[in-house]
């Protein structure tokens, strides 16, 4: 069964061809014989009842460099297709909001993975605390007075935009940190966002784990580390994919979450775990797959087809 796939994702030529996911998803559907067209959000747009998107028709191939290439524009209605992919990196600005009222109106004739309801009402950041209980001490607030008792109790923290990804402008304040003040006037002389804080967890330095769901079920996990100078491990800032494995407290935070995916149509999620806490749901544009293929030997965006292949 050949299937008429959109992806709505950030231009082709800003992406890393070595380490993206959706790349990596769109080559796979490609193999299948899947007939694959591209776009991105500015190009979304709602008309008389009608939601359309315009776009490039594109060939893919592997290699680092010349990877893909445009064999025609397209403009017609999302309604035609099949599948849309909705993978543009974060922020979660009113933009990327936007775009989510606008797909929601293709369902339940088209499958939109994932489901841009979801993606609304679940937050990255703030979707963790449905399951608090395994969440490191937490604050999500713009209230300085609130962000500096929490600084009090917990001394070490972490700070991080609410709507941020890939680790941009998480920063850690330690106890005798004397920016602290000076970094909330900067933020909140440009933002009235709040901030998520968090006690800031030493066995980071061992590494974090993102954790890959598949239709509820765990499908890969890779340990990062951070480089020598960082806290942070994201890839995108140095940190090392290593092999690693989950432990009983990992499973059952992935086991409470299955059923909440399924329901939601969440059909891939990415997990980040800092020792047994949990600390972000990431289902916008979640990554990890290249890194996992490599460590495993696996082909897990082979898993994400057939999953979405028997929702049709």
């Amino acid at each position: 069964m050949s299937l008429r796939i959109a992806i709505q994702m950030d231009p082709l030529d800003r992406i890393n061809p070595a380490s993206d996911s959706t790349l990596l998803m769109a080559q796979e559907a490609q193999l299948r014989g899947h007939e694959l067209f591209f776009y991105t959000p500015q190009h979304l747009t709602y008309r008389e009842g009608t939601v359309i998107g315009r776009g490039q028709r594109v060939a893919l191939s592997r290699g680092s460099t010349a990877f893909y290439t445009y064999t025609g524009e397209w403009y017609e209605p999302l309604h035609d297709m099949d599948v849309v992919l909705l993978r543009q990196d974060p922020p979660f600005d009113m933009s990327y909001l936007s775009t989510t009222y606008l797909l929601e109106q293709l369902q339940p004739e088209v499958l939109v993975v994932n489901n841009p309801v979801a993606v609304r009402n679940f937050p990255e950041k703030i979707f963790p605390t449905l399951l608090d209980e395994f969440m490191p001490p937490t604050l999500i607030s713009a209230d300085m007075r609130a962000i500096e008792e929490f600084r009090r109790d917990e001394k070490d923290i972490v700070i991080k935009p609410l709507y941020g990804f890939g680790g941009h402008s998480v920063l850690r304040i330690k106890p005798d940190d004397q920016n602290f003040n000076a970094l909330m006037e900067m933020h909140f002389s440009t933002s009235q966002e709040p901030l998520m804080v968090q006690a800031f967890l030493p066995e980071v330095a061992k590494q974090e784990k993102r954790i890959i769901l598949l239709g509820g079920e765990v499908a890969g996990a890779i340990g990062r580390i951070p480089a020598e100078d960082e806290f942070r491990s994201n890839l995108r800032v140095g940190g090392t994919p290593v092999a690693t494995t989950l432990t009983a407290k990992q499973q059952s935070v992935c086991e409470e979450l299955a059923d909440t995916l399924n329901e939601t149509g969440i059909v891939f999620a990415g997990l980040d775990m800092i020792g047994d806490y949990l600390t972000e749901i990431n289902i916008t544009s979640p990554t990890g797959m290249v890194a996992v293929n490599a460590l495993y030997n696996t082909r897990i965006e082979a898993q994400f087809w057939d999953i979405v292949e028997a929702m049709l």
